[in-house]
């Protein structure tokens, strides 16, 4: 296989994964804006109630996750029984965490309040979460479902329920957050009955065409669903729960540098966001073409062909390389009009916010590469099955490097917010790095 062919079908499996992405981001990006219409202290109650939300969800989507490799190395063997075996597992993991969590969303009030959170907006974050929490298991199950079918090479399918998802929420949102076309008005509860809704409606959409497409139906993957497959159901834990708690060290990671910028100043805090927020969709491009690595590497391992196995990863590589340097270049050459993009330019805290998130943003671009690297030697290594040491590695980096660099060049050496993203670039140097080593020695 040439060069040119691992580039086109990395991409082909790559863009649509790369929208469905975006599409992700952006059913957080209208809950936001619209409570953020509604009231303030509602969109405090479910930026907090959402990112809670997430923070569990990440841990449970490491099952689901590990259903990607596993499904690809199977098709790569010709052994259609174990797809079938590996993503009801996967279902049956993901059903079976998002019941024995959703306690912690019903009790989540006197949580928050032993974290130090305001009572008023803890009250309101419970309402949200007790809701929202009803949809832990039928998110874990589309992100398994998503899993399957862009190991199948079904990804477009995965982009337009994506899509059909942000219309939905949008929709559901205005009906009942604001209370319009005769619904009631249930504010913060409206938005997390959206979320319970675009997820039902998602799961829905994917199951139905896992089920009836007539080339799928030869995997029969709901035929006696009941069934247990414990050796499968153990392979899907050994791996899902190490890629899970990878996604929680690195999201830990970023959660703590924003806990750390809190400290600095409030200015220093909105620009600190408004970078991430710039950074985070850069970063979803590197995360679908790290998922289509992983499928494809999964693939190649499972027919035993090495040779192709490291083609196509040095192909991937080098696509996630080259988004990184027009990143780069992006930032570099326009920051100002692009932090500009999230401030009312009219009110008087602005101008110094827009400062700051200049200097992060041009900071942002030292870690282009790195973030890029780091999350596609990830998906590498998911792909030749390896996610106990990744997940030592990556919690190395990103918590015995990355955060003491952070505050001591944050604080003790006083660089302050600068100090603090530069010690981010380490973490996540580090990560690379080692990730990327972990990945070329087992390929070989």
């Amino acid at each position: 296989m040439t060069t040119s062919t691992h580039a086109r079908e990395t991409l082909a499996l790559g863009l649509p994964l790369i929208g469905s992405h975006l599409a992700q981001m952006a059913l957080h990006v209208t809950d936001t804006v619209m409570v953020g219409w509604y009231g303030v202290v509602a969109l405090a109650s479910v930026v907090l109630g959402a990112s809670s939300f997430f923070i569990v969800f990440v841990v449970g989507s490491g099952f689901a996750k590990a259903v990607m490799p596993m499904v690809a190395a199977a098709l790569g063997r010709g052994d259609e029984t174990q797809v079938r075996r590996d993503t009801r597992m996967g279902i049956w993991l993901s059903i079976a965490f998002g019941l024995a969590v959703y306690p912690v969303f019903w009790w989540s009030e006197p949580i928050l309040l032993a974290l130090g959170q305001n009572a008023e907006v803890s009250a309101i974050a419970q309402d949200y979460m007790r809701i929202a929490g009803l949809g832990m298991v039928p998110a874990l199950i589309v992100t398994v479902l998503q899993s399957y079918l862009s190991a199948l090479h079904r990804t477009q399918v995965v982009l337009w329920v994506t899509l059909v998802a942000v219309a939905v929420n949008i929709a559901v949102n205005w009906a009942l957050i604001f209370g319009n076309w005769g619904f009631p008005e249930m504010g913060a509860r409206g938005a997390a009955v959206a979320t319970v809704v675009v997820q039902v409606v998602s799961l829905a959409g994917l199951g139905l065409y896992a089920h009836f497409l007539p080339a799928l139906r030869r995997f029969h993957l709901f035929q006696r669903f009941w069934r247990p497959d414990w050796p499968a159901m153990g392979q899907v834990w050994r791996l899902g729960l190490p890629i899970g708690l990878t996604g929680l060290a690195e999201g830990g990671l970023f959660q703590a540098s924003a806990l750390m910028m809190g400290w600095i100043g409030t200015v220093e805090l909105a620009a600190h966001g408004i970078a991430l927020e710039v950074a985070a969709l850069t970063f979803m491009l590197h995360v679908g073409l790290s998922s289509a690595a992983t499928i494809r590497v999964a693939r190649f391992d499972g027919q035993g062909d090495r040779p192709a196995l490291r083609q196509a990863a040095k192909v991937a590589v080098v696509i996630s390389l080259g988004v990184a340097v027009a990143s780069v270049t992006l930032f570099l050459s326009l920051p100002e009009p692009i932090v500009a993009l999230f401030l009312d330019l009219e009110k008087p805290e602005s101008a110094a916010i827009l400062a700051y998130g200049v200097t992060l943003l041009m900071l942002a671009a030292l870690f282009q590469l790195a973030d890029g690297m780091q999350v596609m030697a990830l998906g590498l290594l998911r792909g030749v099955q390896d996610t106990r040491v990744p997940l030592g590695l990556a919690a190395v980096s990103y918590w015995l490097i990355g955060i003491p660099c952070s505050y001591v060049l944050a604080f003790p050496l006083g660089y302050g917010g600068e100090g603090l993203w530069l010690g981010l670039v380490v973490g996540l140097v580090c990560a690379a790095a080692s990730l990327m080593w972990r990945f070329w020695r087992l390929a070989r």
